[in-house]
């Protein structure tokens, strides 16, 4: 059976549970995507227009609980041959979410991100179901009956795992794949499996492999006798002696391995922070600003770290891309020096055990003094972006910093879409890092919002110390400067330290 086959018998078997779902729902799609893209746009219309509202849920109870299909997220190849398609071995996943709160839209955005995170992951999207819940099911996440729906399309695409937008517990976990009969990862797993393909430094993988140690400790679990704990007395149904389990089990050794690998890499991830911080107080003592580069996962933070200073980082259009921070120095146009740093980028429902590895790399933010917030102009649902980012600012404390919103990749946004968004953010600034479109006003803006010394100072520096000199214009703002006979008249505004040194010369 070839690829297109398999596909069409796909769609055929399981359209019953979509028929099920939607009952007088009119499901229309503008196209399916190709490998590699989530383009389908789902529009939801009823027979009549007395119909129920489905974004306010006036709907029956058995509509309310069923798994909606996603349209557009399937990226299953059907150009190819089965020899090329066996080659090929990619990771077969079918996407599933629970709706609880928000519009149908907000709800299925989410999905088209999962699906995004999963090809970035390395695996091919077959297809992606949605269900309106109050919450999730505490056992299986959707619910026994709707865990059979989805083993029922999980047999029938071929599909080899199952990926739910949302952290599940342990117990759902185990649950969920006893029904599905198939391998079942959360969103967290998801996005730590494209950290650690990610990371390159020693300080990221260090960091990466922490979080999943964290993320794996409470979920640890084996099956059978030799994973059995210790018993004694009448324990293990009454055999006492000769009943006792083995002593430390293989679960307790796995464990206890895993709590020292943790603390080795705190303390490794600790010595890095010691070198990072290091080279921060020599920045802060010559009280050189810093300038962040903070914002959603693929906004365009290294391009314009690339455009602004000519860096030379990675730059692809995939998530995660940029793990590693990056600083670089750069220079206003009246010579103040500062340095403009790439971070990672952030993501809705970002797991707290990245927060937590990556706190040491995440309090360049902390400690910069201005934070350009990137956000992507073209992006489906840009208001939950700066919501994402903002959430994650406020874990490590950086709400205190001044931020300036840059909407990125405008060129590929509509007139109508820019109108709506210099309607949400007034103050933002539109940019370009492909086109170079706005790039001189945002160059502008940095030097109108960095910091500038305090002091003002007028002095007649001889011209034996050169050196007071090119300090003044390389640290200070010179407000005019000449050239007299005994030696050069400046006014300049300076630091607290270099005005200091200049008191002996001060003509005022």
């Amino acid at each position: 059976m070839t690829a297109d086959q398999r596909t069409d018998a796909g769609k055929g078997a399981t359209a019953p549970v979509a028929e099920e779902a939607t009952h007088d729902l009119t499901v229309a799609s503008d196209g399916h995507s190709s490998s590699g893209s989530q383009s389908g746009v789902r529009r939801f219309t009823t027979d009549s227009a007395d119909g129920p509202d489905f974004t306010l849920g006036e709907y029956d109870l058995s509509e309310r609980a069923a798994l909606r299909r996603v349209a557009g997220l399937s990226t299953e190849l059907t150009d190819i041959t089965e020899v090329e398609y066996r080659q090929l071995r990619l990771e077969r996943v079918v996407l599933v979410g629970v709706w609880t709160t928000g519009t149908l839209a907000q709800a299925e955005n989410s999905m088209r991100e999962l699906a995004r995170l999963a090809e970035t992951a390395g695996s091919e999207v077959l297809d992606g179901l949605v269900q309106r819940r109050d919450r999730p099911d505490p056992a299986t996440y959707i619910g026994s009956g709707k865990a059979k729906e989805l083993r029922d399309v999980v047999d029938t695409t071929g599909a080899d795992t199952v990926i739910c937008d949302g952290e599940l517990a342990p117990g759902q976990l185990r649950q969920l794949e006893g029904v599905v009969k198939v391998k079942v990862v959360d969103r967290t797993a998801l996005i730590l499996d494209i950290f650690a393909q990610h990371a390159r430094s020693r300080e990221g993988k260090a960091q990466v492999e922490l979080a999943q140690l964290q993320y794996l400790v409470p979920r640890l679990r084996g099956w059978g006798e030799s994973l059995s704990r210790q018993v004694g007395g009448r324990a293990a149904n009454g055999v006492g002696i000769g009943g006792r389990g083995p002593g430390e089990t293989k679960l307790e050794i796995d464990r206890r391995r895993i709590t020292a690998r943790m603390s080795k890499l705190r303390k490794e991830i600790s010595g890095m922070k010691t070198a990072r911080d290091v080279k921060r107080s020599r920045r802060d003592n010559n009280q050189v600003p810093s300038v962040v580069l903070a914002g959603y996962t693929n906004a365009g933070k290294s391009s314009l770290l690339n455009r602004l200073t000519g860096a030379g980082v990675l730059v692809e259009n995939a998530l995660f891309a940029t793990l590693d921070p990056t600083v670089r120095r750069a220079e206003t146009s009246d010579g103040r020096v500062y340095t403009l740093s790439d971070t990672v980028g952030f993501v809705r429902h970002l797991p707290h055990q990245l927060v937590e590895a990556f706190r040491s790399t995440l309090e360049e933010v902390a400690a910069a003094d201005l934070i350009l917030h990137v956000v992507d102009a073209s992006d489906e649902d840009p208001e939950a972006q700066i919501k994402a980012v903002r959430e994650v600012l406020a874990d490590i404390e950086a709400l205190d910093v001044p931020e300036q919103i840059i909407f990125n990749k405008v060129d590929d946004a509509d007139a109508e879409t820019q109108l709506r968004l210099r309607s949400l953010v007034p103050s933002a600034l539109f940019v370009s890092a492909r086109t170079g479109f706005g790039l001189d006003d945002l160059r502008q803006l940095i030097e109108e919002r960095l910091p500038r010394p305090d002091r003002s100072v007028v002095a007649l520096i001889p011209y034996t110390r050169g050196d007071l000199l090119a300090r003044i214009h390389s640290d200070g703002e010179v407000v005019s400067e000449d050239h007299t006979n005994d030696g050069t008249l400046i006014s300049a505004r300076v630091r607290p330290d270099l005005a200091a040194t200049l008191e002996e010369f001060a003509t005022v």
